[in-house]
């Protein structure tokens, strides 16, 4: 098979798919080669909490914008992405209260309803939560989850209706150079021209990269999460949260909570390796955690647990922007928390792409560039984990 484009976009999960509708919105013609289906990859194992805490003004503003997308999708994409309104809790030791404190004035300051709470506050919201650890918490009550795989594939769809081509089971084996510019890509299923080719391939972007010429820092990052069916005393629902004293966040989902860990998570495997279940250990340490903060899950059962891959920068952070060949543009790294920021990336990348600089949020701090430059991003909790 032979096609021709103006940009060929190298991955289907969510960051690749909100990529393609907002070129697509401006009548770009684009294709969309993903190695499996849409959302096969870390979209797929997002555990998929929507929130706008962030340590950093850039990841915090393109958060705020993506939830505009999230809270209006049927209006602004079309079809459902899932979103649910839970509130959302960040809970930090003693330690990082000032530099809590610290994010929720600059989050105020962009216009997000972020509020600092005290312990009691936490215990009115959530009765069940222990809460003798905690000083002061941030809080988002119009924050929540969505569902990665139905929101990719809303976006997918609404990107194939405005023209985007997507074809799923094409793996891509190399981008096509000629004089340092960018002129298509070779594939299992052809070869495919265009000017234009961007890197949103998630674990593999990596691959994706070498085969340019491209020198940058990249690594794969497991992730495993679980779901525990929550005894009744609990109630219906709780609010999402991530717990840094405890090095977990959790969320509901109908009558069961989702569980991940933010510690004990191996660098450099495979992205192919299997995911359709957790590594050894991982379920009773997230039990070990989930019950030191809701002693009332001791009571609980575990429905399931699974893992997944992502791709992992130095900074955590991810890597928007143009390097290598001519026409060549990173979409990739999100490290794990690309989720709640997709619509807003794909925005921002269509708007870099099309006419030279992002407008919507100013990306440049996460271009390609800073790590040869050494200004990685550090954020108010100096990156212990995003």
């Amino acid at each position: 098979m032979t096609l021709t484009a103006d940009v060929i976009i190298i991955g289907g999960g969510v960051q690749g798919a909100s990529l393609a509708f907002h070129l697509a919105q401006r009548q770009v013609q684009v294709v969309v080669l993903e190695k499996k289906f849409v959302a096969a990859g870390a979209t797929g194992r997002s555990s998929g909490l929507v929130r706008m805490h962030y340590d950093t003004e850039v990841d915090s503003r393109l958060a705020w914008e993506s939830f505009r997308y999230f809270r209006n999708w049927r209006e602004l994409v079309g079809g459902h992405c899932g979103f649910t309104r839970t509130g959302f809790l960040q809970l930090v030791p003693p330690e990082l209260v000032e530099a809590l404190k610290a994010n929720v004035r600059m989050h105020q300051a962009i216009g997000i309803p972020a509020l600092l709470v005290s312990a009691d506050d936490v215990k009115r919201l959530a009765p069940h939560f222990a809460t003798q650890d905690i000083q002061a918490a941030a809080y988002e009550p119009e924050s929540g989850y969505a569902m990665p795989s139905d929101a990719a594939n809303a976006l997918m769809s609404a990107a194939r209706q405005k023209g985007a081509r997507l074809l799923q089971d094409c793996q891509v084996s190399s981008v096509i150079v000629d004089h340092n510019q960018v002129k298509g890509v070779r594939s299992d299923q052809g070869v495919f021209w265009a000017p234009i080719v961007v890197n949103a391939a998630g674990a593999w972007a990596g691959q994706i990269n070498t085969s340019v010429g491209l020198d940058i820092p990249y690594n794969t990052w497991r992730h495993d999460t679980m779901f525990v069916v929550r005894p009744p005393e609990i109630g219906l629902s709780h609010p999402t949260v991530i717990d840094f004293g405890n090095e977990m966040y959790f969320r509901p989902e109908g009558g069961l909570t989702l569980v991940g860990l933010e510690d004990g998570n191996p660098l450099g495997e495979p992205p192919d390796s299997d995911t359709e279940r957790a590594r050894s250990g991982f379920v009773e340490r997230a039990i070990d955690r989930l019950c030191l903060r809701v002693p009332a899950m001791q009571a609980g059962a575990l429905q399931s647990a699974h893992g997944g891959y992502d791709g992992l920068t130095p900074d955590q952070h991810p890597i928007l922007g143009a390097a290598g060949p001519d026409g060549f543009y990173l979409d990739c790294g999100h490290s794990g928390t690309g989720f709640k920021t997709a619509p807003a990336v794909g925005l921002c990348m269509a708007e870099l792409i099309l006419d030279g600089k992002a407008s919507t949020v100013d990306i440049s701090p996460l271009a390609p560039s800073r790590f040869g430059e050494g200004r990685l991003v550090r954020g108010n909790y100096n990156n212990i984990w995003t």
